[in-house]
């Protein structure tokens, strides 16, 4: 089996969170780790650049706190969360020692490969991995992408619907079909650079009805299907839905041609 890391992408309220929990399982399961919002290439690529190599110091303390405030989830997590730890540690007091070396990029990468160190196969999770995937590309160039699609009027009507403490959650109708056009376009500037056999491309709906379940495992070199089972949209299918604005319909239409097309199998079913 491939140990390429399984990134999840997929903008906000396209049920990504309910499918990393069944790859979380799955992964768990077989023993490796899948992060359920793990968030630490987002934190990295924030707080790890070359000025902080040029001027020794490396903030783990606040990576820490960034993911302690909304704490990555799943099976295993607790164990992910210590390697994490220690691996900043480490990278902190190498980067005041002046030991680290000057690449910023190849240092997020030891830090990534050593909190997932001891895992057969791994990967994670986070809707913001969307807004920084050249980055993530140049730290993890051997990653394997899962895309999930949803149609951008269930997406909007999701969000509207969000609770809790989340500022920068859209309150129009408008502004949240506009978000899911910006994010979801960031994946089709993406994707012609990434070899067909490390990039796969399922559609929401169709992932709650049973159907993408064999190209998930054939991708991922595991049976999720029955982790899968009942899962169930919370909005419904956006039969009744208002035309889209011209940029929206074109990004849609894109996503659903390429989710159509079957990805290479880069990985043996265990």
């Amino acid at each position: 089996m491939s140990t390429s890391p399984v990134i999840l992408l997929g903008a906000q309220r396209c049920g990504t969170t309910a499918l990393a929990y069944a790859m979380n399982l799955a992964f768990h399961d077989a023993g490796g780790h899948f992060t359920v919002n793990g968030k630490l290439p987002y934190l990295l690529h924030r707080w790890l650049s070359e000025d902080d190599l040029t001027e020794r110091h490396l903030r783990a303390d606040e990576i820490l706190h960034a993911l302690d405030r909304r704490p990555p989830d799943g099976a295993g997590v607790n164990a992910w969360r210590a390697r994490v730890e220690q691996s900043l540690r480490t990278a902190a007091r190498d980067v005041a020692e002046g030991e680290a070396g000057s690449d910023h990029l190849a240092l997020a990468r030891r830090i990534l490969v050593e909190s997932n160190e001891g895992q057969p196969f791994w990967g994670d999770k986070y809707n913001e991995y969307l807004l920084q995937l050249p980055w993530l590309d140049a730290v993890l160039p051997d990653a394997r992408y899962v895309m999930l699609v949803r149609h951008p009027e269930e997406a909007a009507r999701s969000m509207l619907r969000w609770t809790g403490d989340r500022p920068w959650k859209p309150v129009t109708h408008a502004a949240a079909v506009a978000k899911w056009t910006a994010w979801n376009a960031r994946w089709l500037d993406f994707m012609p650079q990434v070899p067909a056999g490390r990039r796969l491309v399922i559609e929401y709906q169709a992932l709650c009805r049973g159907e993408e379940g064999d190209r998930l495992a054939e991708f991922t070199g595991l049976d999720l299907r029955r982790y899968l089972a009942g899962l169930n949209p919370r909005t419904p299918a956006a039969a009744d839905a208002a035309p889209l604005p011209d940029e929206t319909a074109a990004v849609w239409q894109a996503l659903r041609e390429s989710a159509v097309a079957p990805a290479p199998v880069p990985a043996t079913t265990v």
